[in-house]
């Protein structure tokens, strides 16, 4: 993974750049990871970086347990992808996590599930992205069971250790690495049509001609 290339990716957003160039790469779902979204801290917060995975089963689950607390596995310049079981009221992220992550150099965490402790993130100013909320901590309901293992999210859209995640107040989205340049391509490309766009439509232009123009 070319650092330079995620540099630029950086300079686009999940929706209108991303997420078109991984359309037009026929990638499953688009990479979109559907019903995320932000809870902290803010609109206008944006992550991108390579992920750490955890997968989190049923406390009574049989399996595999992680040496450590899988908090303690965040890495530098890493956002942590947590897939929480189907179906629980529970959280499995809360402040203490955070706190810990952050101290560690994560970058965020994305939690295909629930967390808690909302404005004990927004404190610490640390991104949080998740399914929803609960009232609930985790011990009673989940535990940790593998880290970095590919993760299904959807059909055939998988998460896997270090594919590139982007998060930002639009939703969330994956790219694999081996399509990184090809989508950095593909948004720089978007970004240069998106501006004569932009530019025709501040002058009076009408919408329908100038997309069948420009954006064909």
């Amino acid at each position: 993974m070319g650092s330079q290339a995620l540099k630029t990716l950086k300079r686009f957003t999940t929706c209108d750049k991303i997420g078109d160039a991984l359309v037009k790469l026929k990638y499953p779902y688009e990479g979109f990871l559907d019903g995320l979204k932000m809870f902290s801290p803010k609109p206008g917060t944006s992550i991108y970086g390579p992920a750490v995975t955890v997968k989190m089963v049923e406390t009574n689950s049989p399996g595999p347990s992680p040496p450590m607390h899988f908090a303690d596995t965040n890495k530098e310049g890493h956002i942590m992808y947590i897939q929480q079981p189907k179906g629980l009221h529970s959280a499995c992220w809360g402040g203490l996590m955070s706190t810990r992550a952050q101290k560690l150099g994560a970058l965020g965490v994305i939690i295909d599930g629930r967390m808690r402790d909302t404005q004990e993130h927004r404190d610490i100013q640390f991104p949080v992205f998740a399914r929803g909320t609960s009232i609930l901590g985790s011990n009673t309901f989940t535990r940790a069971s593998e880290i970095n293992v590919p993760l299904q999210f959807r059909g055939d859209l998988w998460i896997y250790p270090n594919d590139i995640l982007i998060g930002d107040e639009n939703g969330v989205v994956a790219v694999p690495p081996s399509l990184l340049d090809q989508v950095v391509e593909l948004c720089k490309e978007r970004f240069e049509i998106d501006e004569k766009t932009f530019a025709a439509l501040r002058t009076g232009e009408p919408m329908g001609p100038t997309i069948q123009r420009l954006r064909k």
